[in-house]
This record gives C-alpha cells, sequence and structure tokens, in this order.
C-alpha cells in the first residue's frame, strides 16, 4: 500500500507525457517539472507565480529541457502548439504593470534582461538584436510609448524586441454574436491563451479567452512570421514576466505543448485557484497608499519632462535655410501628424511601391487632404528636389490632383496632395467589390487624363513629365472624373531643352522600351504608358499579367486586331454596352501610342484631336504595328533586375541622385 502511494505522489511530479516534445501540467505541484530564477516560485497548491506582489522584480519559468524546433534531416522549422490558464492579480487593478509573456528561446538564461516594461526578457542594449533569438507572445498591460504600444491592455507578438510586429487589444471572439469581445488582462480571472505555429505556411495564431471558455474559432492574431533566423535546432519554452511600481501577481495554473500537432486540454478541475490580494492591516494599507502617492508624484513630474521632450522629438521636422522661401508650400509636421490621427492605420488610404498615403483633415482649415509620407535617407539633390515639388504646386487643371506642399523631417519626405474621395481607378478596374464603371465614365476618364497630360507638356510654363502613368495613379473626385496625381517622379525642364539622364523607374508594362538603353524620360515615353492606360481601360486587364503564363496586353490586343476580333479584348464587365466606334478608337489609339519606336507615337495634342473627333484616326496596316513588347524590352537593355519586378519603383535615394 505505501508503494502504491509513493507511486501516485511520483505521478503528481511529473508531467504527462507521450514523447519528449509534448507535457502536460495541470498545475505544477512538487514544482519540480519547471526551471526557475529571479522570484519565481511554485506555491503549495501548484500555482506558478512567475513573479509575485513586489515591485521592481523579474522572474522566468521554462521547461528544464530543450525541445527540437527543426526537423534533424533537413532543418525545415517544425510546427508546434502550445496553451497555458494565467491570472494576473493587482492590489490596485487602476495602476498596474507590466505583464506576462510566453517565450521560445535560444537559451533559459534572460538574468541579463530588466523588469519593468522590458517584461524580463530583454535590457536597454540588445532590444531588437538579431542575436537574441527570441520569439515572445506577451500579455502586456503597460502602454510603452518607445516601443509604439496600442494601449495598456494588449496581447503582441515580438521578434527579438519589445516592439511587436503584430499587436491587438486584449479580446476573444464570441462565435454567438460573431464579434470580439474585450477582456481585461488584470483582471484578477484566469483566462487560457493558445499560442500555434505552422511549419509550412509560417503562420503564427494566437487565441485567448476566458477560462472554461471553449477555443474561440478566430484568433485574436493571425499573422505570418519567418522564424528562420530566431529558431535553432533546439529552444527552450517557457514564460517571463516582469513588474514596475506596483504590487501584481503574474501567475500560471496550467501548461500544456506539442511540437508536430495540437497541445493537449488542459483539466479545468485540477488546476489550483487564483491567488487573492491580503489586504493586511491598516498601517500596511497605509504604507502602501504613501508609498504609491509618492511614486505618482514622481512619475508625474518624470512623465511631464519626459512629454516635452518626447513632444518636441515626435513634432520634430529638417527645415534648411534655403526652405525658408517655401514659406506657403511648407506644411508643420504637428499639423500633419494631428490632421491624420497621428498616421493611423484606420486613415490609410493605400501602400504603394513609393509610400504609404492617409487622409487628413487639417486642423486649422478643415480641408480634406492626403498625405503621402515617402522614406529618403540621402541630402543629395534634395534642395533641387524640393525646388520641383513647389514648382509642381502651381500646376492648376481641372484633371490633376494638386501637389498642395511638403514637409520634411529625419529620413522621411511628406508630399500633401488634395483628396479624391472616391479614391484610385485602379481599384474600380480590378477589384470585383467595386462596381464597374460605365463606358461613358470610362471615356470621359480617358479624356480627362488626356487633357492633363497635354497640360503638363505644352501648356504650362515648363515641361512636366509624370513618369509614372498608370490606372492606380488616376484618382476620382466627387463625380468620377479622372485626374491625373502622384507626381513624386515627374520631372521638369524648359521647353525648348532636352530632358536629362535618370534612373529608370516607373512601373513594368508602362516603361517605354527605349528607357532602358536612352535613360531619358521625355513626352513620347509618358505617351507610351499612356498608351498602356487606354488599354487597360478598355480591356480591365493589367498591362502584364502573370497567371498560368505571362500575357502582355498590348501584345493580345494587337493578335485580335490581326484577327478582325478586336472587340473581344474589351471588358467583360461592360456587357457591350458600350459605342462601338468609341471602344474601336481607344483601343487602336492605345496600340499606336504604345509603338515601341517613339517617333511613332502621337502627341498629347494630336491624341486629344483624335478623341474630340476634331481629327481622323490614321489608317494603320499590321506591318505598322508588328511588334512583341517582350523582344522589344529584352533588346532595349533592360536588366535582369528591372525586369524580375512587375513593380520597379524608385527609392528616395534614387530620386534625388538622379539629378
Amino acid at each position: 500500500m505505501p508503494s502504491k502511494i509513493l507511486c501516485i505522489f511520483l505521478f503528481l511530479l511529473v508531467p504527462s507525457s507521450a514523447a519528449e516534445d509534448t507535457f502536460t501540467f495541470n498545475g505544477f505541484r512538487g514544482g519540480t517539472n519547471v526551471s526557475l530564477d529571479g522570484v519565481a516560485y511554485v506555491n503549495p497548491d501548484g500555482l506558478l507565480l512567475v513573479t509575485d506582489a513586489v515591485r521592481q522584480t523579474m522572474g522566468h519559468a521554462f521547461y528544464p529541457a530543450p525541445l527540437q524546433f527543426r526537423s534533424p534531416r533537413r532543418g525545415k522549422i517544425l510546427s508546434f502548439s502550445s496553451t497555458f490558464v494565467f491570472a494576473m492579480v493587482s492590489q490596485y487593478p487602476e495602476v498596474n504593470g507590466c505583464g506576462l509573456a510566453f517565450v521560445v528561446s535560444a537559451t533559459n538564461n534572460l538574468s541579463a534582461a530588466l523588469p519593468n516594461e522590458y517584461l524580463g526578457l530583454f535590457n536597454k542594449a540588445n532590444n531588437g538584436n538579431s542575436r537574441n533569438r527570441i520569439l515572445a507572445v506577451e500579455l502586456d498591460n503597460l502602454q510603452n510609448m518607445e516601443f509604439g504600444d496600442i494601449d495598456d491592455n494588449h496581447v503582441g507578438i515580438d521578434i527579438n524586441s519589445l516592439i511587436s510586429v503584430s499587436a491587438r487589444t486584449a479580446s476573444y471572439y464570441d462565435g454567438t454574436t460573431n464579434q470580439f469581445k474585450n477582456l481585461s488582462l488584470v483582471s484578477g480571472q484566469a483566462m487560457q491563451v493558445w499560442v500555434d505555429y505552422g511549419g509550412d505556411d509560417m503562420i503564427l495564431n494566437v487565441t485567448i479567452s476566458p477560462v472554461e471558455t471553449a477555443k474561440p474559432n478566430q484568433p485574436l492574431l493571425s499573422s505570418v512570421v519567418d522564424l528562420s533566423n530566431v529558431v535553432s535546432d533546439s529552444m527552450y519554452v517557457g514564460f517571463a514576466s516582469g513588474t514596475g511600481a506596483f504590487f501584481t501577481s503574474h501567475c500560471v495554473l496550467g501548461w500544456s505543448f506539442k511540437m508536430n500537432g495540437t497541445a493537449p486540454a488542459l483539466d479545468y478541475t485540477k488546476l489550483p485557484p487564483v491567488p487573492q490580494f491580503k489586504t493586511g492591516s491598516r498601517s500596511r494599507k497605509l504604507a502602501i497608499w504613501l508609498t504609491v502617492a509618492s511614486t505618482l508624484f514622481v512619475l508625474l513630474v518624470a512623465s511631464g519632462v519626459v512629454f516635452l521632450v518626447r513632444r518636441r522629438i515626435k513634432y520634430a521636422e529638417l527645415l534648411e535655410d534655403w526652405e525658408r522661401e517655401y514659406g506657403p508650400h511648407r506644411f508643420s509636421y504637428k499639423d500633419l501628424f494631428k490632421a491624420t490621427s497621428g498616421f493611423k492605420d484606420k486613415e490609410l488610404l493605400g501602400i504603394g511601391g513609393f509610400g504609404r498615403v492617409y487622409r487628413g483633415v487639417l486642423p486649422t482649415s478643415n480641408i480634406e487632404v492626403a498625405v503621402k509620407r515617402v522614406s529618403h535617407d540621402s541630402k543629395q539633390g534634395m534642395k533641387e528636389f524640393v525646388a520641383e515639388i513647389v514648382s509642381i504646386g502651381q500646376l492648376r487643371h481641372r484633371n490633376i490632383v494638386r501637389l498642395l506642399g511638403y514637409c520634411r523631417r529625419k529620413g522621411e519626405l511628406l508630399l500633401v496632395y488634395d483628396y479624391m474621395p472616391n479614391g484610385s481607378l485602379d481599384k474600380f478596374l480590378h477589384e470585383q467589390s467595386k462596381p464597374a464603371l460605365t463606358w461613358a465614365q470610362r471615356f470621359c476618364i480617358i479624356k480627362g487624363v488626356a487633357s492633363g497630360l497635354l497640360y503638363l507638356h505644352e501648356d504650362w510654363e515648363q515641361v512636366v513629365i509624370h513618369r509614372d502613368i498608370k490606372a492606380s495613379n488616376v484618382l476620382l473626385d466627387s463625380e468620377m472624373n479622372g485626374r491625373l496625381g502622384d507626381f513624386g517622379l515627374a520631372r521638369l525642364y524648359e521647353h525648348g531643352s532636352g530632358p536629362q539622364t535618370t534612373h529608370v523607374v516607373g512601373t513594368m508594362g508602362y516603361i517605354a522600351p527605349e528607357l532602358g538603353r536612352t535613360g531619358k524620360a521625355t513626352t513620347a515615353t509618358d505617351v507610351f504608358a499612356y498608351g498602356a492606360f487606354l488599354l487597360e481601360v478598355a480591356c480591365g486587364r493589367r498591362p502584364i499579367e502573370s497567371k498560368s503564363e505571362q500575357m502582355v496586353l498590348v501584345d493580345w490586343v494587337l493578335e485580335n486586331w490581326k484577327k478582325g476580333s478586336v472587340l473581344a479584348t474589351c471588358d467583360p464587365r461592360l456587357r457591350e454596352e458600350f459605342s462601338v466606334a468609341e471602344m474601336e478608337l481607344v483601343l487602336k489609339l492605345g496600340l499606336l501610342c504604345s509603338h515601341p519606336m517613339p517617333a511613332a507615337r502621337p502627341g498629347m495634342r494630336q491624341v486629344m484631336q483624335f478623341l474630340d473627333g476634331d481629327a481622323a484616326f490614321p489608317e494603320l496596316t499590321p506591318a505598322h504595328l508588328n511588334f512583341s513588347i517582350l523582344s522589344l524590352l529584352e533588346k532595349e537593355g533592360f536588366d535582369d533586375y528591372i525586369m524580375s519586378f512587375p513593380s520597379t519603383m524608385a527609392t528616395m535615394s534614387a530620386v534625388s541622385g538622379a539629378r
């Protein structure tokens, strides 16, 4: 009989494990099943307290043995799954701190880390260092602006840094209402977390819910996380926590883990109880409140100083003497920051190869604007570039989006445009969620863009070469009129003078073949891009598409024109509700503007005459348009780098270095 009791006792001390890569702890009775350091300990009930109600401390608890995270044969990262039940108990929930993290680490020695906002994971020197080799899922109840925390109650995915690659306010998906319900991490209530990683698709899912609630069928976080530079052959798994100025306990009630499978379910009936804060004596209460009050006073003073310094840094911008003459065209970063609600994602209009665009409302005038953030790290040519921006800001045409001005700060250039409420034409042509444009709307947009280009090439005081004409840079106003926008790549020169050699920039499918050889952007290269644009609007297809095989739009239209079936290329979403004469004109004009020989392309004034019916379209023969764009691109000097990317956008250094 005693031997049976001894066996049962020993069974409770070890994890229930079918293999070395699987374990389940329904409580941590005996404390021998985890490796502890710092202030971490296991209480008599089997509760793992990674940190207890002590200020400015940290603790760690790891599974004692490292686990195999890569396939021994191929070195492939393996899938893994873990679930745990935790609770955060604070004496003063409204002034709690800091948090708990589930950790996958190359080492179980994190003694060099710091408590407080560093959660016992990193310190000031190594935060962000790729050599950390740490993946963490943080349960953070402290908002730290230095780390870009979204709030003081969030779940985040961290890779070698406390600046989360993905984060959301703590909440769980309720299947009955199909909505996420908020959770308070420091409520003192037990909650369960599931962490699941797929080695094949590299998707990391993090799910959370109140304890004993079935696992929600939608995760809180789902991100593609490449762990190839994080995970070694063997890694440790466990927990880290740090406390700050207030008394908070970070507890783990149960934990299971499995490689290449689903973590075993926990038995809630065997989990230890969540601790409650003891009230203590009246003198202890008074001492605690005095400590809290004095700490708050120090924090308020320190926060005031930090706030002023950060505010200065937050709105800092570059302003050199030569820019003072551009005063009316220069926006303050503070105004643009406030206009866009701090460049929050909710104001994001779109992302391109050249930057992010945000909607904003200027605080003084309540005018809606679009603000484009462009990265730059070079001063070379910046004075000339800003001069061109200011010059372009003087353009006035009903089919051109006004460039209102700019702002500069370290590493960043911001361009401010008129706001176009209907967004880009590209979305209406290629997104099924958008309603199909009628032919009348498309033909009006085609003529509007042509009118704007004629103004840029011939009617303004200088010649403006846009260099990036495409559907995504044609914006639609409230009446669905097309306006040519995004002058970030534009070049200016005087009438009668020649263009300068520059880097080849733009988007594949719109780039004229001669650019690869000469490097000179001209009105003819803009006309080539306009030709590709015409075919895209009429056919509803991108200039170059890669599906089962690569399809070049101009070649496809040309082949159908030779066969006498050119109308078969028009956009099916039009349902044949269009003017045949206008459609044929646009398709043939698109082919003519896309001619590989610059001299064969019409100028924009002639294009306008064709579209307005003021000039007869010339009779073209198949021999006149017998060309293959792909073969010409290969012959005209495009290097492998440009050919391999469907969207080859310039960087800021390329823009400034091209002068």
